[in-house]
């Protein structure tokens, strides 16, 4: 997900049907949804084809959601959401800046690499339009990115990391060689574990990121 590119998504109005957050056949749909898009494609896909790989009816999805759009919405929501509280829980532990940037990388690629479909879903089709980036709630994508730049700024402070590179572009940095692995892993043909290169990325970083000695 490119950071620069999403603005804040208005909060759309649930009033007219029912909240079942948890509930089994709303995650079900949305399972059916991740998968029809990554097969099909986004805007080839129809909510009729969601309803019956979900196995319900086609008016049954509209009392969840609003429609297709709603749908890739709420998949983005609901990742970054379980993302955030899987690296939050993760990290709560240690105050190592290094080792929170480690943890952090390897969730990050694991739960894309565990979910092809998904991973589909997030590296590709989520930015097919300029219309659905600008949609998207710059929050969650803030919070994630958030996590990233203070452990960079931990790191800096305490003369383990490099203080005349901005914490920000560093967080961005980081961030984006993750996004492009994501993508690249799955573009190619071969197949390959997607979170085995977790550390070797952080590696990368760190040594290029550590104070200077004179």
């Amino acid at each position: 997900m490119n950071i620069h590119s999403v603005t804040p998504l208005a909060a759309a109005s649930r009033k007219n049907r029912p909240d079942p957050a948890t509930g089994a056949k709303r995650d079900a749909i949305l399972r059916a949804a991740i998968d029809v898009f990554a097969e099909r494609g986004f805007f080839n896909a129809q909510v009729a084809d969601v309803a019956r790989a979900a196995g319900v009816a086609a008016g049954t999805v509209y009392l969840y959601f609003r429609g297709k759009d709603d749908l890739l919405v709420s998949i983005f929501e609901r990742t970054m959401r379980d993302g955030l509280a899987r690296v939050r829980e993760s990290v709560a532990d240690t105050s190592d800046p290094a080792e929170r940037l480690r943890r952090f990388a390897r969730l990050h690629l694991t739960g894309l690499g565990r979910d092809r479909n998904l991973a589909v879903v997030f590296q590709v089709e989520l930015r097919q339009s300029t219309k659905f980036m600008e949609r998207f709630s710059s929050t969650l994508l803030r919070d994630y990115l958030g996590m990233i730049r203070e452990a960079i700024e931990d790191g800096q402070r305490g003369g383990l990391f490099r203080a005349d590179v901005k914490a920000t572009v560093a967080a961005k940095m980081f961030f984006g060689v993750l996004d492009e692995m994501a993508t690249n892993w799955i573009l190619s043909r071969r197949r390959y574990s997607l979170e085995a290169d977790a550390d070797a990325v952080v590696d990368l970083f760190l040594n290029g990121a550590r104070a200077r000695t004179s």
